[in-house]
């Protein structure tokens, strides 16, 4: 049997907020620390754009799906690149996908930050649980390191 990929697939009222928060970080608002990413589509080639939270931890960058393995996950697996948007200033950018050990310290840090606006999406895990339980919840979030195409 094949291995059932975790997907919380966004409802009205969210994907009204997050058409809400793109535009504002369109116009160079950026909400809580709000980007717009747009990553080529895997199968269209066409460019496709999502708010997201950027995390920074000790210095370095990174997105982490929430929502578990959306459409902009598989695009950026696809194309292992993008752009971040806020107002007029746009970032290109590499991404490297994580292994689930290297989870736990990251999605303690995003619930720290975010919890209010993701914890619903974590299944009663929060930024207070132990590693053992982040560690568990690891293959359902994918987590990528950002850097710049030059490094």
């Amino acid at each position: 049997m094949a291995e059932q990929v975790r997907y919380l697939e966004p409802d009205r009222a969210a994907r009204w907020f997050n058409a809400f928060v793109a535009r504002l970080t369109r116009a160079g608002l950026s909400v809580w620390g709000s980007r717009v990413l747009s990553v080529r589509g895997r199968r269209s080639g066409a460019w496709r754009s999502v708010p997201v939270n950027v995390l920074t931890v000790d210095g370095e960058r990174y997105l982490v799906a929430a929502r578990g393995h959306t459409q902009w996950v598989r695009n950026l697996r696809a194309a292992g690149e993008g752009t971040l948007r806020v107002g007029s200033r746009v970032e290109t950018f590499h991404a490297t996908e994580l292994d689930d050990g290297a989870k736990p310290a990251l999605l303690r840090a995003y619930l720290r930050r975010w919890g209010w606006e993701v914890g619903a999406f974590f299944d009663g895990i929060d930024k207070n649980s132990p590693d053992d339980d982040l560690l568990a919840a690891a293959p359902g979030v994918p987590v990528f390191r950002l850097t710049s195409p030059a490094a």
